[in-house]
C-alpha cells in the first residue's frame, strides 16, 4: 500500500474542476493505494479558488494552496511538489486532456521499480494543425539542442518517486522547466503511452508564443547552445569576409572590373551590426536571469493552504 499524492495546478479552470475531481475519485484502489489531491491555485480570475475550497470541505482527501498571484504554471506545479507528501507523486493538469484513468497504468510501473514515469501522447485530439505542428518541433528541438535527455511528446503528466521529489526540490533556478528538471536528476525513466483527449472546458494556457518563451526557457537553461551561436558566427563571418575580400581583390587585379567600395561597406556594416545585436540580445538574456537568480526571491507566495501542508 503506498500514498499517491496528485498534483494539480489550476489557473482559470472553474468548468473542469468538478468533472475532473470526479474522475480522480473513481480511480481504482483495490490494491489498497490511498490518494491525496493537492490543487494549487495560480491566481485564477474566476470561480476556480471557490470550488477547491467547496472541494476541499466535502472531501478529506483533497488539499489546497492558494497563491497570492499568478507565477506560472512551473512554479504552481513547484508549489505541489514541495507540499505533497505522497510516496509518490503524480502531475497532472486540470483540463481533463490527459485521463486521470491513466494514473494507475503509472502507479504500475513504479511498483515495477521506475523512479519517473512519464505519459507519452499517441494522439492529441481537438487540437489544430498548427497546435500540433508547433508542439511537434517544440519537443524535438528541445530534445536535439538541450544537454539533459528530455522525452519527446510528453507533458507534464507523469508519476515521480519520492525521491525524485526531494532531489527537485534542490533546484532553486528561478527560470524553471520542470519536465526538464526531473529528467536532469537522471532516475530511471519509463513511458507509459496514452491517447490524449480534447480540453473538458476553457481555453488554453499554452498558445504558438506561449510555446517559444518555454522553448527559450530550455535552450537557455539546459543548454550552452545560444552562446556558441557567438562563436560559429563569428568564425563563419571571419571565412566569408576573408573570402570575399581574395573575390574582390582578384577581380581588380586580374580584370576591368569595377567594384563599388561604398555599397560593399554599407552591406557589411549592416549585417555585422544585425550579428552584434542578436549576439547582445543572447548575452543579455542570460545576464538578466543571472540578475534574477541573485535575487533570491521566492519561486511562489501562497496566501492560504490546507492544514497539513
Amino acid at each position: 500500500m503506498a500514498l499517491i499524492s496528485v498534483v494539480i495546478p489550476v489557473l482559470n479552470e472553474e468548468g473542469c474542476l468538478e468533472a475532473l475531481f470526479d474522475r480522480l475519485s473513481a480511480i481504482d484502489t483495490a490494491d489498497g493505494d490511498t490518494y491525496e489531491y493537492i490543487f494549487i491555485d495560480d491566481g485564477s480570475t474566476d470561480d476556480s479558488r471557490k470550488i477547491i475550497l467547496s472541494l476541499a470541505d466535502r472531501h478529506d482527501s483533497v488539499k489546497y494552496i492558494l497563491l497570492s498571484r499568478n507565477f506560472g504554471h512551473e512554479a504552481a506545479t513547484t508549489a505541489g511538489l514541495e507540499h505533497a507528501s505522497g510516496d509518490a507523486v503524480v502531475i497532472i493538469d486540470a483540463d481533463l486532456q490527459d485521463p486521470p484513468e491513466v494514473i494507475p497504468k503509472l502507479v504500475a510501473r513504479w511498483k515495477d521499480g521506475i523512479e519517473i514515469v512519464y505519459a507519452r501522447r499517441l494522439t492529441r485530439k481537438g487540437e489544430p494543425l498548427l497546435k500540433r505542428i508547433s508542439s511537434w518541433l517544440f519537443y524535438r528541438m528541445i530534445r536535439r539542442l538541450s544537454a539533459v535527455d528530455i522525452p519527446v511528446d510528453t507533458g507534464d503528466f507523469r508519476l515521480i518517486d519520492k525521491c525524485v521529489v526531494e532531489a527537485f526540490k534542490k533546484c532553486r533556478e528561478q527560470s524553471r522547466f520542470v519536465r526538464g528538471l526531473i529528467a536532469w536528476t537522471g532516475f530511471k525513466q519509463s513511458a507509459v503511452e496514452y491517447d490524449r483527449d480534447e480540453r473538458y472546458a476553457g481555453q488554453t494556457k499554452y498558445n504558438f508564443i506561449n510555446l517559444m518563451k518555454l522553448a527559450l526557457d530550455v535552450l537557455i537553461g539546459f543548454s550552452n547552445v545560444p552562446l556558441r551561436i557567438g562563436i560559429v558566427l563569428g568564425l563563419l563571418l571571419c571565412v566569408i569576409s576573408f573570402l570575399v575580400t581574395l573575390i574582390i581583390a582578384a577581380r581588380v587585379i586580374f580584370t576591368d572590373a569595377q567594384i563599388s567600395g561604398l555599397a560593399m561597406l554599407i552591406t557589411w556594416t549592416h549585417f555585422l551590426v544585425g550579428v552584434q545585436f542578436l549576439i547582445l540580445g543572447l548575452v543579455g538574456e542570460y545576464v538578466g536571469r543571472i540578475f534574477r537568480q541573485v535575487q533570491n526571491r521566492p519561486l511562489y507566495i501562497t496566501s492560504q493552504k490546507s492544514k497539513g501542508l
